[in-house]
């Protein structure tokens, strides 16, 4: 595979150097067998410039600030996630009781995790918020940031979190439907899951795709 990689970019930079254009160039690699991600990301290691010869963008490495800043912004996006859905479940819990439980819900226990969630999220929603400016301005500044390793492979990782969160939230949903015991109660819990993970997602989504058009 890194052979092939590299007879990919040495034909793209003796095809540029020759004079052939991007479009043509690229046309002869997707008739070849190359996919058209393959190419877009060949010629992209190139600038679209008039100069004689072609002219390298700069490669995007990856440094240890960067790892630490993005592992920093999505582990602060995954506790405001889940204390934010623990946080709506308390709410469920305090304001639709379940009539066969014992105890009454709002009990010390409850109160603990209430206390627990709302200090978490006093924490961890603003630090993802700043962090997230901090990178915006990064990649307004620096656009070959966008297509950071790390941000991308945990990008994908959220995606693919929020994806499995809602398909159980539905398949839940379904069968208690199904079985007849589909309550306010689970309904609104199943809403609280799939509005966080779809909010998520469709974030995110949005971001790659916004990515590949800049690209």
């Amino acid at each position: 595979m890194a052979a092939g990689l590299t007879a990919l970019e040495r034909f793209v930079h003796q095809s540029l150097a020759s004079g052939h254009s991007r479009q043509n160039t690229a046309q002869a690699l997707v008739a070849a067998g190359w996919s058209e991600a393959q190419v877009r990301g060949a010629l992209g290691a190139y600038a679209d410039s008039d100069f004689p010869v072609p002219v390298p963008r700069p490669r995007v490495s990856v440094s240890a600030r960067e790892t630490f800043v993005y592992l920093l912004t999505f582990s602060a996006l995954y506790v405001v996630a889940f204390h934010l859905c623990d946080l709506w479940f308390d709410l469920i819990g305090f304001y639709l009781p379940d009539a066969i439980e014992e105890y009454p819900y709002w009990n010390d226990g409850v109160d603990d995790s209430l206390r627990s969630s709302v200090a978490a999220l006093a924490v961890a929603f603003p630090l993802f918020a700043w962090l997230c400016h901090r990178i915006d301005a990064d990649v307004r500044r620096n656009p070959g940031h966008r297509l950071s390793p790390v941000r991308r492979w945990l990008t994908y990782l959220t995606l693919f979190l929020a994806a499995a969160a809602l398909i159980c939230d539905a398949a839940a949903l379904l069968y208690h439907w199904l079985d007849g015991e589909l309550s306010l109660r689970f309904g609104l819990k199943a809403l609280a899951v799939a509005t966080i993970a779809g909010s998520a997602f469709g974030y995110y989504m949005r971001d790659l795709q916004r990515e590949e058009t800049q690209a």
